[in-house]
């Protein structure tokens, strides 16, 4: 299988990637079958062949999700960014815990609106029913 990805070079400690199309276990730096544009990381700067990298996609060819986000940024393709890497344990805490609050208030509220329809509905059932009025008992002169 075809796959568009990223291929390191550069400096040591300053890389400048090569947008390759290769097969997809084949190592990047080895041979590519076309080499696409390249990504500066530092400066945010992609330049590529855009009909070429279009032309690849419609024969089937696959991309990294590094290279797709990419390419859906700079407004090459479109579609809906991926999630590239896991978020961290503290951000998976935070997220559940968020969610539990959530819907903890969800469960509060639909506690509170019960209750508030069970006092209407008790208030209603007394307003409908008579007054029970007392008569003073008749006494005998």
């Amino acid at each position: 299988m075809l796959t568009i990805k990223l291929a390191r070079k550069g400096k040591k400690g300053l890389p400048i990637y090569r947008l390759i199309i290769s097969e997809k276990g084949r190592d990047t730096y080895g041979d590519s079958l076309e080499i696409l544009g390249s990504y500066n990381p530092h400066d945010k700067k992609l330049e590529v062949n855009a009909d070429r990298v279009r032309y690849w996609i419609s024969v089937g060819a696959q991309m990294t999700g590094v290279i797709n986000n990419l390419l859906i940024q700079n407004k090459i393709i479109e579609g809906k960014k991926q999630r590239v890497s896991a978020p961290s344990k503290r951000i998976r805490v935070k997220a559940a815990k968020e969610v539990a609050d959530a819907k903890k208030k969800a469960l509060e509220a639909k506690k509170a609106e019960a209750e508030a329809k069970t006092k209407a509905a008790e208030e209603a059932t007394k307003a409908t029913e008579a007054p029970i009025v007392e008569t003073p008992a008749e006494t005998k002169e």
